[in-house]
């Protein structure tokens, strides 16, 4: 469970997030759902440590992220794989390189098992040959599968994506929709997504965190999201352009 308490964040003295509280479950795929600006991405940011709050407290399983030495922030970042909007891959690295990138910070395996478990993580994201390949010879979907197979590479516990669905058209979307729930489930990962694409909140969500204007507006599951009358919300759902059924 990861829960996060009283997070405040402020740019140039304006508070971008007020005072969020929310949980997000174990083995389950959260979701962080609100329109651009509204500070879902960084509150996201926040949680995996990429931005500082300047009030409030992060716990990763009890274990208050925030305020730990560095020992057990570096613990808890072992334990943490995150897919960024874009995929942010190295250009100037292959794809196997990409991949075996967080097993070179993070374990003592000589190479060939490196290569081995890496490898091994691109089968599991339906890449096959593409090892020796830059990113820019990869179309869109596949830069994001090999996003993915960096991120579990170490067999994370939490595992975070930002705007998965960014710059893919509908059908290659559901292809990744698909592929972050199998491995979520496959790897009993604390999911947490962030994501304006209600149809993907609608396919995937399990919990669900709605942000309006840097303050948490609503907290549950899919299912009574659906049926909420709270009017901002409402209004997030229908300029999504789904329709409630």
């Amino acid at each position: 469970m990861i829960e996060v308490r009283n997070i405040w964040k402020y740019f140039n003295e304006r508070a971008v997030l007020q005072d969020i509280n929310a949980t997000f479950e174990s083995g389950k795929i959260n979701m962080i759902i609100g329109k651009s600006g509204s500070g879902k991405t960084v509150l996201l940011k926040c949680i995996v440590g990429l931005l500082t709050p300047e009030k409030g407290n992060i716990l990763y399983d009890g274990r208050d992220f925030t305020s730990a030495n560095r020992k057990i922030k570096k613990q808890i970042r072992q334990e943490i794989g995150m897919v960024f909007q874009g995929g942010a891959l190295f250009d100037s690295l292959t794809v196997l390189e990409n991949v075996i990138f967080p097993l070179e910070m993070f374990t003592e395996m000589n190479y060939e098992q490196r290569r081995h478990i890496a490898i091994e993580s691109l089968r599991r994201v339906n890449l096959y040959d593409v090892e020796d390949k830059y990113p820019s010879e990869l179309s869109g979907g596949m830069r994001k599968r090999v996003a993915i197979a960096r991120a579990i590479v170490n067999k994370p516990k939490y595992l975070f994506f930002d705007e998965p669905n960014s710059g893919l058209d509908p059908v290659t979307a559901r292809v990744i929709d698909d592929l972050i729930v199998e491995i979520a489930k496959e790897y009993r990962t604390t999911t947490i997504i962030n994501t304006h694409d209600i149809q993907s909140v609608v396919t995937m969500a399990e919990k669900v965190v709605f942000i309006h204007n840097g303050q948490k507006w609503w907290e549950g599951d899919k299912e009574h999201m659906l049926s909420s009358e709270n009017a901002e919300l409402l209004d997030f759902i229908k300029a999504s352009g789904y329709i409630r059924r």
